[in-house]
């Protein structure tokens, strides 16, 4: 690109699109929602990221690929501002990433059960009370179990379909 030309917004975003998740590779950072804003100050490329949360391991990997992505397509002045507030909720995930994650065996976040209080039935889960009902990505049945608030990642959570009996993750509502 020449000197005197700043990519479009659109155009950076579009190779944002390109820069998988490090964890969870078939979903992009922008189709999980942690790009939060793209501008200029200046000649300056400003790029907002949200972390899935403040201690997630990968944000300085996502941070490098973000970079990385960016200078290789020309972008030579840039910064990355790390934007905790509002903090990210999987409501934020794009139906697409959605999909990309239950084709990987990963059942996605279910809508609108994020903690941010819209939800009546938030209050009975954060009482031990669990009215959530996941579907098995594989077989679709939803006569699943949770197996462990853990899964293989800080952002999944284990969990057992009692029919087909194969266990899968869930991407937890945070």
């Amino acid at each position: 690109m020449g000197t005197d030309t700043l990519p479009d917004l659109t155009q950076i975003r579009a190779w944002l699109d390109e820069v998988p998740d490090p964890e969870i590779p078939v979903v992009s950072v922008t189709e999980l929602g942690i790009i939060r804003d793209l501008r200029y100050e200046g000649r300056t490329l400003v790029v907002a990221v949200t972390p899935t949360y403040s201690g997630c391991p990968a944000t300085a990997v996502i941070d490098l690929m973000i970079e990385e992505k960016l200078r290789d397509k020309g972008v030579q002045d840039l910064r990355l501002e790390r934007r905790l507030s509002p903090p990210w909720t999987t409501d934020w995930v794009t139906p697409d990433a959605r999909e990309k994650l239950r084709a990987f065996g990963i059942a996605p976040p279910i809508d609108g059960t994020a903690p941010d209080g819209r939800l009546a039935g938030r209050a009975s889960r954060m009482a031990g009370a669990s009215n959530l009902s996941v579907a098995c990505p594989r077989c679709g049945s939803t006569h699943t179990e949770q197996q462990s608030r853990s899964g293989s990642t800080p952002c999944k959570a284990a969990w057992r379909c009692r029919d087909c009996l194969e266990p899968f993750d869930y991407f937890k509502c945070i």
